[in-house]
């Protein structure tokens, strides 16, 4: 094997087992991470874990890019899993991915949903895997319409919202009527943050069968958007 080869072989594996680090120091200590902590924990100088991540901000986007494809991941193959013509089989399977796939990775999804880290700006090279999630639930719209198993509202919207949801729909979910995708975000939104409240502790105390009322939220959600039974 060439030396080339070995050396990129090396690098790679020593980059996986910072990230393995960092993310056991998210679930202790929260996503304001420290390089030195991290090398620490490693044996090595603080100066060595440089040249791999030359800053915090690096070593946090590469978290997050690979939380957020990790969780587009889950939910495509809960949605792959089901017959393409079955809407609301669709729909339960990819917000129930989501809620698994966030109960099992807490750190992880905190880092994508939860506060937002002092001090850093998520670069654009987030923004395709964060659309994974919502591109796959706005794919069930998509599809219900063109099956004609789904049709769109005939609300008229607020000006600026059509503009908003305009410029999303052109950019992200071309061909989606406004109407619709207003009511696609509104579950989409509802989702993450029936996930956040359970996840975050807001249902303590107050919702004992989580699996139930998860069920029964995201039912009503596909209720609004009209999905059918």
């Amino acid at each position: 094997m060439p030396a080339s080869s070995i050396r990129a072989r090396v690098r790679a594996e020593m980059i996986d087992e910072i990230k393995a680090v960092a993310r056991r120091h998210l679930a202790t200590d929260g996503a304001n991470l420290s390089l030195r902590a991290v090398a620490r924990d490693m044996g090595m100088v603080s100066s060595a874990i440089y040249r791999y991540f030359p800053s915090r901000d690096d070593l946090l986007t590469a978290l997050i890019i690979e939380a957020y494809d990790a969780l587009g991941a889950a939910v495509a193959t809960a949605d792959a899993g089901r017959d393409r013509l079955d809407l609301r089989g669709r729909w339960y399977a990819a917000c129930r991915a989501a809620r698994d796939w966030a109960l099992a990775h807490p750190a992880e999804y905190a880092l994508l949903y939860g506060s937002p880290v002092p001090g850093y700006a998520a670069p654009d090279t987030t923004v395709e895997p964060a659309q994974r999630p919502p591109v796959t639930l706005v794919g069930i719209l998509r599809d219900g319409l063109a099956a004609g198993r789904l049709t769109a509202p005939t609300e008229e919207l607020p000006e600026p919202v059509r503009e908003d949801l305009a410029a999303i729909g052109a950019a992200f979910f071309p061909g989606l009527p406004e109407a619709l995708l207003a009511r696609g975000m509104a579950g989409w939104t509802q989702l993450f943050g029936l996930i956040s409240f359970e996840l975050f502790g807001r249902l303590n105390r107050a919702v004992p069968h989580r699996d139930e009322y998860f069920d029964h939220q995201i039912a009503l959600m596909a209720d609004l958007i009209g999905l059918p039974a």
